[in-house]
């Protein structure tokens, strides 16, 4: 299968594992012999857009800046995966018609979840407005609302995310099918029947 560019963007709050997710489906991707970047929203904030702050139009901004390195990576062949909180829906879909070859996945977490992940204590100080713009807290999360894939991170291990990613690609025919896959014919049916319920089939 010759390869073609597109993009896999996790959206989700603080901790709900976004770049642990990223970085797993890259190395099952780049396994496949296919060329990965994988942009981290906060680090290529504090590199290349520090001028930005955290005003929902900064914050868009931001959003769609990185769709438009993704746009570039794709054009060039390259698979993009973003992990970016990106609290926005409107401006998700702004990112999704901008690239086109888009596959939004929602890393679903239940607060009391993310509170116990969060070591640096983001979430109590949020609470306590001694922490600004943090989404979900102070600040707006809008939950996608047809994300083609849908991962309850505080019930599946990074690796069975990274599964569950990998075999929805291979659904949507964005990647050729690997025959030594994990999944049940059961369970690719589930997902075959998601994405058609979606529209995306």
């Amino acid at each position: 299968m010759t390869q073609t560019g597109f993009t896999i963007w996790l959206t989700g709050m603080s901790g709900s594992g976004k770049s642990s997710v990223a970085t797993a489906t890259a190395d099952r991707l780049r396994g496949r012999g296919l060329a990965v970047e994988v942009l981290d929203s906060g680090r290529i904030r504090s590199q290349i857009n520090r001028s930005l702050g955290f005003s929902q139009e900064e914050i868009e901004e931001n959003t769609l800046r990185l769709a438009y390195e993704c746009a570039m990576l794709n054009r060039n062949n390259v698979v993009a995966i973003v992990g970016s909180v990106s609290p926005y829906r409107a401006v998700r879909d702004k990112a999704r018609e901008q690239i086109g070859a888009f596959v939004e996945v929602y890393c679903r977490c239940p607060m009391e979840v993310l509170m116990q992940r969060d070591a640096k204590g983001l979430y109590e100080r949020a609470l306590k407005d001694e922490v600004k713009h943090m989404a979900g807290v102070n600040a707006p999360y809008e939950e996608p609302l047809k994300p083609e894939v849908l991962l309850n991170t505080d019930q599946l291990t990074v690796d069975d995310a990274a599964t569950q990613i990998i075999k929805t690609l291979e659904v949507l025919n964005r990647l050729s099918r690997d025959e030594g896959s994990a999944y049940t014919a059961d369970e690719e049916e589930m997902i075959r029947q998601r994405l058609e319920n979606l529209g995306y089939l």
